[in-house]
């Protein structure tokens, strides 16, 4: 068992750090609804602690007045919580916590009871709730503390004398017989112990010092923890595991598609027909039912199990230390209080602070985005609350992240969902499901045709009571009538056709996880897209380097890490423009003839750095070890033909370093060299290949340093010279004399720099400084970096570019044209994310309302309100915080746009989870993104989301059209049914023959309808608007119109066959059910040919032509051949009360086709000078938004 821990001597914070400790506390419960990084049981927790081990037993008995009046007002607004059991009120546990804290606070602080004092006691008992604690099921634990209470206030406060003032009067009696049970704790007040060990809450305890975090989880960092103790520790903070997301049971999602609407309706349809004897009708509703069902079961069933694929992020082993021992064990294994050692290389296996560290780097762009690694140090920090960005957390280390170099101990802090990835990934999963946009509309289209189906239900009854029909047949002739309003075909159909999509986009590289995103991201407005990997290549790499002489040298092949591949090309002096890059000619690759300022900047470049680029072995590809940016540096040492291996080899020994970080913006290290003398002739033309060859730097020592231009700039005092027109020798050039660095000189790198930076470089500057090696030495022995990073000489600039992927450019200009907006998010500096979005075209220097760029500092400052109504909305947001993506969704949604966000870090998830579509990198993307996107890009790649849209566009028509057909379909059987109900003539079609017609008329040609290929404007036309239906009005009057021609024509040839021998003469049945065959005959195939005139709302059938399509070639033959043999095979047609109709009944539907045609496409011609007007308006909606 865990000792409790007596003293706290070790502890050398005072009152100000107690203080300090219980503002934040304070802080966060007045915040604690409204934030998602702590829960109201760890702000308690965390106080319960400082009581615990700060304040209790006399340590500090007095405390500021104003912050325990602030805490008191926090505890009392929290101890009435309560849940329901049982019927009853049952105090949370964190209500509980609250008291107990309000009790202690009393016993021990002085300021504390002078605050109470004021309460008025009505107040005090209404927070109070004595009584909640005093009730039958109370555990003893309440009881006691609710005595203790009681006595510490009536012992305490003459203003509380009477404990029946604290206590409603109804409950006077429950409380009174529990003060008798525990009547000594009444008279000697005093909150009762915790039966177990107060342990630290798990935090991250950024304030803390070393020495007190380890003395506070009592544990020695050279030690660790005892083996003893692991189990106790494991049982109170759980394991190291993050909660897995749920995932739903076959059963539920069965019971989730037959709660579908529609299904619901013809469920209660198969029901009645049940009911009223019509077996076969319900046999046949019965088979429509498990059809939608089936489809939209596997579909979905699909989908859950490619997220069984999904890894998990957690680390699965970690280097402790236990016992004194180093020892290997499962991450999961891992407990708060356990020494984790770090190392190059390794991930972070939880949340730790750090206690130990040497040059440690860690990569956290999982978290931050940023992929530039953040150097860590044990230094605590002193703030007034918990909310302090991650990047600013340099004393941590947090799951998930990998070291990139360096090494350290941590001591585990948080562990498990506590963690920051555990926080996130919860956020995530505990969010609800929200519809999306088609299935909203879908919805509402669903249920306004099942109260038509009703109130055409209602209409029918009565007509056919007015008329003295039989009930039996007017209910069934009602639920016919019902079933023909509903397209029982509609959900199987949209989720063929959305699957069919879903194919199509996996082929293109883009994996849809949620089945309705495949339309919605059809009718985006606005792509928010993440900068670095999706619209750049991802890959760092050296694109320029400028030397003091005014002389720039190129490289092609920059973001290729094989160093033979690519060559070093060298522009005159002057202009630094695109125009004349290509007019480079190759530099050398000796020490004697290529250029000494070249060689000065590759020899800062390649030994300032820690990077390294190797062969894999198992591969037997080149592989980057350490940060991007470094390996774009040693890359282009080893392009220009001199490695870090060729310096050292030829007589440079490193003799310490001064590493990189974010206050000082730079790197130093200090080299020596270990040659005595000058080469000799013939030695000076050494390749990077030539390790016998001599060093170019006999005999002396010098500083390298590289980091931001500002920075370098303020160190140096002179410049590396010219040396004879750029001929001589690096010794020469460093041993010479060096030249001022003048007003005029800085101008010119002020203006290089900009030059470069405005092309979307990440400019650093190098420098060099001759010392003795005596000086050196003691530059390393004094260990203070000011004594090496000063009196610098400017060796020149190096442009790292993220260059942007092929076919981007083009892809944005493709999204303009379609009328969809493109806004770049990064983490990168506002000029270099401009500069990028100016090559991209997202910038457009033309439009003034796509010009705008905006900080995520300055969003930090607006509301979400504000930022929704910036005119113009920004095109590229920089320097932004995961907050910052959140508040631009939102802000956009608040503007009335459908937007798609993309991400790869953890710190994306939340904001992809919020959009309307959220989109996750396949390649760089972790697991926790992927789970939170409705899609994942296999290839990282913005091209594959716009071929996304042209498919997510092409869904949608296909689901207007194959719904435009349906409607017109069933829209003709109702119009039929409902003129010979009106005028009480015989029905033309049993109830068997509608669901017939339904089904073979319904399915195979509207499934068919959703392959149809795209159509060739529909990266031409501007989105649709969000907030529409599904059908607009010229849409629904067409379906109507042409549900009004199949009714029309069926009627007739209805009427001739019933009324006439013009269609031919009944053999084997009565006239009148030849006639209801020919009307079936007709329908049907008025219908099928319907199918191809909608293969386009408006393009004539004469352009869409009948051929490209052959699935719809083939669904009509095969509903064809079905409808002849419901009319022509004995017993089928029996069943189905269909006859045989002779070639007369075929002629006549021949010329209801040609009719049917003629008017169709009269409505096409208005619908198309309709469309281009619509299209303008929407144009014009689009440029209004920007």
């Amino acid at each position: 068992m865990l000792k409790r821990v007596d003293t706290v001597g070790t502890f050398t914070d005072g009152k100000s750090s107690v203080e300090h400790q219980i503002n934040i506390h304070v802080n966060d419960l007045t915040e604690v609804t409204n934030n998602n990084d702590i829960s109201l049981k760890e702000i308690l927790a965390g106080l319960m602690y400082v009581m615990e081990y700060r304040i209790k037993g006399g340590r500090l008995p007095h405390l500021d007045y104003d912050l325990m009046k602030r805490l008191c007002n926090g505890l009392l607004s929290n101890i009435g919580h309560c849940e329901k059991e049982h019927f009853q009120n049952i105090p949370t546990e964190e209500s509980d916590m609250a008291l107990h804290l309000f009790g202690e606070f009393i016993q021990e602080v002085e300021e504390f009871r002078q605050v109470v004092r004021g309460v008025p006691v009505t107040d005090l008992a209404y927070s109070l709730k004595i009584h909640r604690r005093c009730t039958s099921s109370a555990t003893d634990e309440q009881k006691k503390s609710a005595v203790a209470v009681i006595g510490l206030l009536t012992k305490n406060f003459t203003e509380f004398s009477d404990w029946k003032d604290l206590v409603k009067k109804d409950e006077h009696s429950m409380v009174e017989k529990v003060l008798k049970e525990y009547e000594n704790t009444l008279e000697i007040p005093e909150m009762p112990k915790s039966p177990e060990d107060l342990l630290p809450p798990q935090s991250l305890w950024i304030d803390r010092k070393v020495n007190v975090l380890l003395d506070m989880f009592k544990v020695d960092k050279d030690k660790g923890l005892s083996s003893d103790s692991i189990e106790n520790l494991r049982k109170h903070y759980g394991p190291n595991n993050l909660q897995p997301p749920p995932k739903p049971s076959p059963l539920k999602m069965l019971l989730g598609q037959i709660y579908n609407f529609m299904n619901i309706i013809l469920i209660i349809a198969t029901i009645v027909e049940i009911c009223i004897g019509e077996y076969k009708d319900a046999a046949v509703l019965f088979v429509v039912i498990v059809i939608n069902i089936v489809i939209g079961f596997t579909q979905e069933y699909k989908a859950e199990k490619a997220l069984e694929a999904l890894t998990s992020l957690t680390i699965p082993q970690a280097l402790v230390i236990r016992d004194g021992k180093q020892e290997k064990i499962n991450s999961s294994e891992l407990v708060p209080g356990d020494v984790v050692i770090l190392d190059e290389g390794e991930g972070v296996p939880a949340d730790l602070r750090i206690i130990e560290q040497s040059q440690l780097e860690i990569v956290e762009s999982i978290l931050t985005g940023e992929s530039v690694p953040t150097s860590k140090d044990i230094k605590h920090i002193r703030s007034r609350t918990r909310k302090i960005p991650l990047a600013d957390c340099r004393g941590n280390a947090f799951m998930g992240t990998v070291v990139a170099h360096g090494r350290g101990k941590g001591l585990v802090v948080r562990t498990g969902d506590n963690t920051e990835i555990g926080k996130i990934s919860n956020s995530i999963t505990s969010q609800p499901q929200v519809k999306t946009n088609i299935q909203r509309k879908l919805d509402i289209l669903g249920k306004w045709l099942v109260v038509i189906a009703i109130v055409l239900c209602i209409i029918i009854v009565v007509i056919n009571l007015i008329y003295g029909n039989d009930k039996k047949e007017t209910i069934n002739v009602g639920l016919s009538l019902a079933v023909s309003v509903i397209p029982e075909g509609l959900v199987a159909v949209v989720t063929v056709t959305m699957a069919l999509g879903v194919r199509r986009m996996a082929k293109r590289n883009a994996i849809v996880r949620k089945l309705p995103s495949v339309e919605t991201l059809g009718s985006v407005t606005v792509i928010c897209s993440d900068k670095t990997g999706t619209l750049t290549e991802g890959k760092m790499g050296t694109s320029l380097i400028w030397t003091i002489d005014d002389c720039a040298y190129t490289f092609t092949e920059s973001t290729n890490i094989d160093p033979n591949k690519g060559t070093v090309q060298k522009l005159s002096a002057g202009e630094i423009t695109e125009e004349n890059l290509s007019t480079a000619a190759d530099t050398g690759k000796t020490y004697d003839t290529t250029d000494p300022q070249l060689m000065a900047a590759i020899l800062s470049a390649s030994l300032c750095n820690n990077s390294s680029v190797v062969i894999d072995p198992e591969t037997n590809e080149w592989k980057s070890i350490g940060d991007p940016t470094e390996v774009a540096m040693i890359v282009a040492a080893q392009k220009a033909g001199f490695s870090r291996d060729s310096w050292e080899k030829n007589g440079l020994r490193k003799l310490g370093e001064y590493p990189f970080d974010s206050e000082r913006k730079l790197m130093s290290v200090i080299y020596t060299s270990t040659r005595k003398d000058e080469p000799a002739t013939g030695e000076t033309d050494m390749t990077a290949q030539n390790a016998n060859a001599a060093s170019p730097i006999p005999n002396t020592s010098i500083v390298l340093a590289k980091g931001a231009p500002e920075a370098i700039l303020q160190r140096s005092i002179s410049y590396v010279p010219s040396t004879a027109a750029g001929h001589g020798s690096l010794s020469e050039l460093i041993n010479g004399e060096q030249k001022e660095l003048t007003n005029e000189i800085k101008a010119l790198i002020a203006t290089r720099n900009e030059q470069m930076a405005s092309r979307g470089l990440r400019v650093l500057a190098l420098a060099i400084r001759k010392v003795g090696h005596e000086e050196a030495e003691d530059i390393v022995k004094s260990e203070k970096m000011e004594k090496s990073e000063t009196q610098l000489s400017f060796i020149g600039l190096i442009g790292l570019i993220d260059p942007p992927k092929k076919g981007v450019r083009e892809s944005i200009a493709t999204c303009k044209t379609a009328g969809i907006r493109v806004i770049m998010i990064t983490g990168d500096h506002v000029t270099t994310a401009s500069a990028i979005a100016r090559q991209l075209g997202i910038i457009d220097p033309d439009n003034v309302s796509m010009q705008r760029t905006m900080k995520g500092s300055e969003l930090d400052l607006l509301s979400d309100d504000a930022i929704a109504e910036l005119k113009p909305f920004p095109s590229v947001f920089a320097r932004v915080s995961p907050d910052n993506k959140l508040k631009i969704v939102k802000a956009l949604q608040a503007r009335g746009e459908l937007d798609a966000m993309t991400g790869d870090g953890v710190n994306d998830a939340p904001a992809i989870k919020k959009a309307d579509v959220g989109i996750a990198m396949g390649l760089s993307g972790t697991e926790i993104t992927k789970q939170a996107a409705d899609i994942v890009l296999a290839d990282d790649n913005f091209s594959t989301i716009v071929e996304a849209i042209r498919e997510g566009r092409r869904v949608y028509d296909n689901i207007l059209k194959f719904i435009i057909y349906l409607l017109s379909c069933n829209s003709a059987e109702i119009q039929l049914m409902m003129v010979c109900t009106i005028f009480n003539i015989p029905l033309p079609f049993t109830t068997i023959m509608i669901l017939w017609a339904n089904i073979i008329a319904d399915v195979p040609p509207a499934t068919a309808l959703g392959l149809e290929p795209p159509e060739r404007d529909v990266m031409e036309r501007y989105p649709n608007d969000p907030k529409a239906g599904v059908l607009n009005v010229p849409t629904t009057i067409s379906a109507v119109l042409q549900g009004t021609i199949q009714a029309g024509v069926s009627f007739g040839l209805y009427m001739l066959g019933k009324e006439t021998e013009i269609l031919g003469k009944a053999k084997d049945c009565t006239q009148f059910q030849y006639a209801q065959t020919v009307a079936f005959a007709g329908l049907i195939t008025l219908q099928l040919i319907q199918a191809f005139h909608s293969r386009s709302v408006s393009t004539s059938i004469f352009r869409t032509g009948i051929w490209d399509n052959k699935w719809l070639i083939g669904a009509n033959l095969l509903s064809f051949v079905l409808m002849l043999i419901g009319i022509y095979v004995p017993g089928i047609s029996d069943f189905l009360e269909n006859y045989d109709i002779n070639w007369q009944a075929w002629l006549g539907i021949i010329i209801g086709l040609i009719i049917q045609l003629v008017i169709i496409e009269l409505l096409k011609a208005y619908l198309r000078r309709y469309e281009h007007k619509e299209n303008m308006k929407k144009r014009q909606r689009f440029l209004d938004n920007v």
